[in-house]
């Protein structure tokens, strides 16, 4: 009775101390472990901003720069708070620390829909901020860097700000009160004024405020402003660095080919012939690291040597269980799912099954989408020296914190003793997630006798070795009743799941059952649905499968608006028209649509081509990681079927636009990404092994090709939310469903192609 009196008061204990933790408020992200590292005359007022006595500001950096902007807005929201002199702002990699951890990333990943104000969803919020303040990562993904850091960088300024104000009133003997920031000075009614710079060593002596104000938007003078990127002029001049950029001395290179048969390994090789080739330091096997495909490294002198003596390695594969499959089985496996079950309910309302019986005509369709690839400009590519028992790694990563860990434990090392040095990265699109191009780059550092190796994949191998956005197949059914009214909504897809996947490869967790992000975009949608079921179907297949540009958003938009058009034209009912029918309590929503339609001249005729081919006009609307998109596209054929874009108009309400120049900038980006998508890109597999090996086989549109693209943001004084990915669902049913306008065709299946 003892013991079982001790284990029982031990369990209740610790349940109570885990309630009693879950209501306490999340811990401050405003001071770090550690000091920030200084450089000559800087002085840290907090975890986020150091000034100089020359007067500049360096504001710490924990979101990867991957041409979204992000390195200039986070700066602009504390610069704003702070007062600073905006030419005097620049930035720094932060080091590693749980205040950078990205809280929200997780949040926007909860099974909710955006408009559940429940207890429930409240309480899973709030206990999901704190959990990830204290293991969490410093993730850029998900669009959520500014939403994440919105408050944290603008108490930061602030913060900064009363203890420049603090320490300038005790230097002249006033109030504080009389005292005031503007433009990088401390100014007195007096007269007096001083620099941040001259204020700055005092200022870091002084006690951080218990708590700050934070400015009104009518005092904002940076948020809201078209500012220039704080990265541009060093990427004008070539003086930026990315990770292929990185030149440390006595560098060697490496190259790689790995098994053609996705997740294989090598049986055996003979690699004396490349061995004998001028420049060849060392040829050797590497695993598969974190999902990936083991294969054979060559470490020489320079680049092309190391590249071209992998000709003459003989190797011998082991392929694997993906050597069984091919596109056609990946269908076949999807479709025989979605026969066998409806899956995972995310989202029930009333009785649909009652309102299908009962509705006056209803509808059936199935769509589906191929893998994508990422197609980053800049090849994977990771620079790691190993010596003296520690390592150093220059990388372009969206996770530095797992990437540290990653190299650690390939090389059997502390964390503590491995530096990561992230860098500029030219293009990611959720790629740089994953870290098995790191393990391996340390892996074959490791070989490199304690100089540093720049491991560099072809393109080849990038697109052929990716984590891809996973095939789906979508089926529904709808009915509609006499008055053309939708009263049913079926809808369950079926596809591989990224979490689960993701979480076991990068942190060694058990497989969820469930994943959020495989039915985004048709779960959660704000159309006021009388009687709805929305599931998703896991399937299990051997094709890794990752984080892609706005991951489920992307094919579920296109399955969902293209078949709520199909609605208003089984009801005989204007798109826009219908759809503002099902949005009487979502008025943010129904006035994006209702701005984009206006933007387009919907209703009117789309005219013509310059060749004279007839145009028409299609329209989607969509929300993802809290911002609402609504998308017209103008589209015409050519005489050989292929499909032209001509104009695009696009309205989004973000919350408060922190830089309109910026959010212009990733809705083009966004628009193009998945109109290449719409129109030509797919990953097909013949034996586990991909077709498409360069751009020329997954092309990306031209810019004679590129539509003129017309963007609008709603004026907003809200918290602000994700801009980066938001841009790219609403494309492809846009297009798609202009082609059903211009020809009454419906296409439902990506890419869009005519017979």
């Amino acid at each position: 009775m003892k013991r079982r009196t001790f284990l029982f008061g031990g369990v209740a204990a610790a349940g109570a101390l885990l309630v009693g933790w879950s209501l306490l408020p999340p811990r401050q992200r405003l001071t770090t472990s550690a000091p920030l590292p200084a450089v000559g005359t800087q002085a840290g007022l907090n975890g986020w901003v150091k000034i100089a006595a020359d007067n500049s500001v360096t504001i710490m950096m924990c979101r990867t720069e991957m041409g979204q902007g992000v390195h200039t807005g986070l700066a602009m929201v504390l610069a704003d708070e702070l007062d600073a002199d905006w030419a005097q702002v620049k930035v720094e990699h932060a080091p590693v620390d749980k205040i950078y951890n990205n809280l929200e990333v997780v949040v926007d990943d909860l099974p909710f829909r955006a408009d559940d104000d429940g207890v429930v969803r409240q309480g899973a919020v709030w206990f999901t901020r704190k959990f990830m303040r204290e293991i969490g990562e410093m993730v850029t993904g998900g669009s959520s860097s500014v939403n994440d850091l919105w408050e944290p960088m603008r108490e930061a300024g602030a913060s900064a700000r009363a203890m420049l104000i603090g320490a300038a009133a005790a230097r002249w003997n006033v109030p504080v009160g009389e005292c005031r920031a503007q433009d990088g000075k401390v100014l007195h009614a007096s007269g007096k004024t001083a620099t941040f710079g001259e204020l700055a060593a005092q200022a870091a002596k002084q006690p951080m405020p218990a708590k700050v104000a934070l400015k009104a938007p009518s005092e904002f003078r940076l948020i809201g402003k078209n500012m220039r990127r704080i990265e541009a002029a060093a990427k004008i001049d070539g003086t930026a660095r990315f990770g292929i950029d990185v030149l440390p001395e006595g560098l060697l290179y490496a190259s790689v080919t790995m098994c053609p048969t996705l997740g294989g390994t090598v049986a055996s090789f003979d690699g004396s012939a490349a061995a004998a080739l001028p420049g060849i330091v060392k040829v050797f096997a590497v695993d598969g690291y974190n999902g990936g495909t083991g294969g054979v490294a060559v470490i020489a002198d320079n680049a092309y040597r190391a590249m071209t003596a992998l000709d003459a390695v003989k190797i011998v594969w082991n392929h694997g269980p993906a050597a069984a499959l091919s596109s056609d089985d990946v269908s076949r496996r999807l479709a025989q799912a979605l026969d066998e079950s409806d899956g995972h309910a995310y989202y029930r309302h009333g009785d649909v099954d009652a309102a299908l019986k009962s509705a006056a005509k209803t509808l059936n369709a199935e769509y589906s989408v191929p893998y994508l690839a990422h197609g980053a400009v800049e090849p994977i590519n990771c620079t790691v020296q190993v010596r003296d028992g520690a390592a150093r790694v220059w990388v372009s990563t969206q996770l530095p914190g797992l990437a540290r860990k990653a190299v650690a434990r390939v090389l059997a090392l502390d964390a503590e003793r491995v530096d990561v040095q992230p860098q500029l990265v030219g293009g990611a699109f959720g790629r740089r997630l994953e870290v098995d191009f790191i393990s391996q780059a340390a892996a074959i550092a490791r070989e490199g006798g304690g100089r540093p190796v720049q491991t560099i994949w072809t393109r080849i191998q990038d697109t052929t070795h990716d984590f891809y956005r996973p095939a789906c197949v979508s089926r529904f059914k709808a009915g509609l009743d006499g008055a053309g009214n939708l009263v049913a909504w079926h809808n369950t897809s079926a596809s591989q799941a990224i979490v689960p996947g993701a979480l076991s490869r990068l942190l060694g967790l058990p497989r969820l059952g469930i994943d959020k992000t495989t039915t985004e975009g048709a779960f959660d949608r704000p159309y006021e649905w009388p009687n709805a079921r929305v599931g998703h179907v896991i399937v299990d297949l051997p094709v890794p499968v990752g984080f892609w540009r706005s991951v489920g958003h992307s094919h579920q938009a296109f399955f969902t608006e293209s078949f709520i058009d199909e609605l208003a034209a089984a009801a005989g009912k204007d798109p826009v028209a219908f759809r503002a029918g099902l949005l009487a309590k979502h008025p943010r929503h129904l006035a994006v649509l209702q701005r984009a339609a206006e933007l387009a001249s919907w209703g009117r005729a789309a005219g013509q081509a310059t060749d004279g081919a007839a145009r028409a006009r299609g329209v989607a609307l969509h929300e993802a990681y809290g911002s609402i998109v609504a998308q017209v596209a103008e589209v015409s054929l050519a005489p050989d079927k292929r499909v032209r874009v001509h104009r695009v108009v696009c309205v989004i309400d973000c919350g408060t636009p922190v830089n309109p120049n910026l959010i212009r900038q990733q809705l083009e980006s966004a628009i193009i990404f998945g109109l290449s998508a719409a129109l030509y890109e797919e990953i097909t597999i013949d034996h586990g092994q991909v077709h498409q090996r360069n751009f020329k086989e997954f092309p990306v549109i031209h810019i004679n090709d590129c539509p003129a693209i017309e963007t609008d943001i709603m004026p907003s004084q809200e918290h602000p939310r994700g801009v980066g990915e938001t841009g790219t669902p609403p494309i492809a049913p846009a297009v798609a469903n202009a082609l059903f306008a211009l020809t009454g065709q419906r296409l439902r299946a990506l890419p869009l192609k005519f017979a």
